[in-house]
């Protein structure tokens, strides 16, 4: 597994081809005053094309990502899938002493969503702790190559990150993460909890809803669970209503990804600017008013355009964790007993009441914001960022879980 340094390079050839396709753009018509109700609208998707097309610099972008994060790539044997070639981000701490965290990222973000944390958590500071940072690019994602075979499901995500941070020489170490990144740490947390993983922080838990059952302690659980619901707090009222409207307007995308992700693969390999329509929606809807730039958004998506495996591979792993029936872990689940810190902003897509989601683990800390939304390391970072000091940091629920690391 040897470490090989890497540099994003996107051939002439690619760029050119990219402008050439968006050159062809058919356009589809919109109806009057359509606004956001029907999808990405016609106007941002046609001024971001032409941007795209003519005016946006990938080799600027491209430059500015590899001098401000230090990638490489190295093979890691997956049990029955072979050996997969891995990207990653490794910035380490100018102290020794750093706590090792691994960073996971989810659709449809990539390793550029640790890009503004890790300058913030890898920083040697007084009064606050220092990490080592490792963001890797899930398999599919990014530079990282994509598993060939059916089957790989959170099981095989989690053992490609436990085997990256000890081929690091992080026998131990901390996990952060959102989206499919909070499923993946949940996974980490469950299977290697104890002996590697120590702890594990998510802005995205995520667990089922009261469940009736004819086993008399689940049904009494389920029963003083939706009673709760009567004293929930106006932030948890205001996440139950955000996630109801995700469930009756934004779920469409679930459906079909975790269904037939081929399909869909088609347009987003063949159409920049259907792949650019399919991701922008999720990038304006899922934030809490962030103020995208519109190279900001042609840089996240180039990404998925140039990644390696191309933008279909992405969309596989709905269909895979959708058929080990593992998306939304149930409340009655088996639970990691490793110390779980817990971040909440309002803009989240699910933001379920603090009584359901404690139990998903061993809650050590909560952190509540008043602004931000599904990609809190990349719209709040220093919110975000503050939460994982708090929660490691000396006088912390978790300060020491590392022997020997304690970021000072």
């Amino acid at each position: 597994m040897t470490e090989l340094p890497f540099n994003i390079s996107v051939s002439s050839e690619q760029l050119d081809a990219l402008k050439q396709r968006l050159a062809l753009t058919r356009f589809p018509d919109e109806l009057d005053d359509a606004g956001w109700a029907y999808g990405a609208p016609l106007a941002d998707i046609k001024r971001l094309v032409t941007r795209w097309q003519d005016g946006y610099d990938w080799r600027k972008h491209e430059a500015l990502l590899n001098a401000e994060l230090p990638q490489f790539t190295r093979d890691i044997a997956v049990d029955g899938f072979g050996t997969l070639n891995v990207h990653y981000v490794h910035k380490r701490s100018a102290l020794k002493t750093a706590i090792p965290l691994l960073f996971v990222h989810g659709w449809p973000g990539s390793f550029i969503e640790a890009r503004k944390i890790t300058p913030l958590l890898t920083v040697v500071q007084p009064d606050r702790p220092s990490f080592h940072v490792v963001a890797l690019s899930l398999p599919g994602y990014g530079f990282s190559e994509a598993p060939t075979k059916k089957g790989f499901q959170l099981a095989q995500y989690a053992e490609v990150c436990n085997k990256l941070m000890i081929s690091l020489g992080y026998d131990e170490y901390v996990t952060q993460g959102g989206d499919w990144g909070s499923m993946i740490t949940r996974k980490i947390a469950t299977v290697y909890g104890g002996k590697h993983s120590k702890a594990w922080h998510t802005n995205f838990p995520l667990v089922s809803g009261p469940e009736f059952s004819l086993n008399p302690i689940r049904l009494l659980s389920s029963v003083l669970m939706i009673f709760q619901l009567l004293w929930l707090s106006p932030a948890e009222k205001a996440g139950l209503q955000r996630a109801q409207e995700v469930q009756n307007t934004g779920l469409g995308y679930l459906r079909l990804q975790s269904t037939k992700p081929q399909t869909i693969g088609y347009s987003v390999s063949d159409s920049p600017a259907g792949l650019l329509a399919w991701i922008y929606e999720k990038l304006v809807a899922w934030t809490d008013k962030y103020p995208w730039d519109d190279d900001e958004i042609l840089t996240w998506i180039s990404i998925y355009w140039f990644s390696r495996a191309g933008p279909a591979a992405t969309q596989r792993i709905y269909y895979e964790v959708a058929s080990e029936n593992a998306i939304i872990p149930s409340v009655h689940g088996v639970s990691p007993t490793i110390p779980l810190g817990l971040s909440f902003f309002p803009g989240e897509l699910v933001n379920l009441p603090r009584s359901w989601v404690r139990r998903t683990g061993n809650v050590v800390f909560e952190g509540e914001h008043p602004m931000g939304g599904h990609f809190a390391a990349h719209e709040t970072p220093e919110l975000l960022v503050a939460d994982l000091r708090k929660m490691f940091g000396r006088g912390g629920p978790a300060y020491g879980v590392v022997p020997g690391r304690v970021g000072y």
